[in-house]
C-alpha cells in the first residue's frame, strides 16, 4: 500500500485496516516521511459481539499529529500481525490484549499470558466470559 492511499484512508484522525494489510500499513506510518508516527501511544481491543477490534493509538512527535488504526478481528480465529518489531513497546500492550481477549498476534517472539495465570481459562474482557458462581 502506498503512502498517498494511506492518506486518502485517513478520516478524521482514524484509519480501518484489514489484518492482512495491517503489518505493511503501521511500517509506512511509521517510517514514511508524510506521516511519522513514530510513537505507539497504546493498543487495546474492544468486544462488539459480532467482531473484536483491536485499535492502536499513534503519536507524531514531528507534526504532533495523532492517529487511531482500528481492525476488526473475527472472534473465532482472533489474528493479527504482531507490530512489536516496529514498535518494541507493542511487546507488553498485544500479551496484555492476548491475555484479556485472546487475540493472538503472529511473530510475536514472547506470547504468554501477562496478568493471569498460564492455566487460566477463558479471556475476562470478552463478552462471552463466565464469571464463576
Amino acid at each position: 500500500m502506498k503512502p498517498s492511499v494511506i492518506k486518502n484512508q485517513i478520516e478524521d484522525g482514524s484509519i480501518n485496516i484489514e489484518a492482512d494489510r495491517l503489518y505493511k500499513t503501521m511500517k509506512i506510518l511509521k517510517t514514511a516521511s508524510e506521516f511519522n508516527y513514530e510513537y505507539l501511544i497504546n493498543l487495546t481491543a474492544v468486544d462488539y459481539q459480532e467482531y473484536l477490534e483491536v485499535v492502536y493509538h499513534l503519536f507524531s512527535l514531528q507534526t504532533g499529529d495523532r492517529l487511531e488504526v482500528k481492525v476488526e478481528v473475527d472472534p473465532q480465529e482472533p489474528e493479527v500481525p504482531s507490530v512489536m518489531d516496529i514498535w518494541g513497546s507493542a511487546d507488553w500492550q498485544e500479551r496484555e490484549v492476548y491475555d484479556m481477549f485472546g487475540i493472538t498476534f503472529s511473530c510475536h517472539p514472547n506470547l504468554k499470558r501477562i496478568l493471569l495465570t498460564d492455566n487460566f481459562e477463558g479471556y475476562p474482557l470478552r463478552k462471552d466470559f463466565k464469571l464463576s458462581t
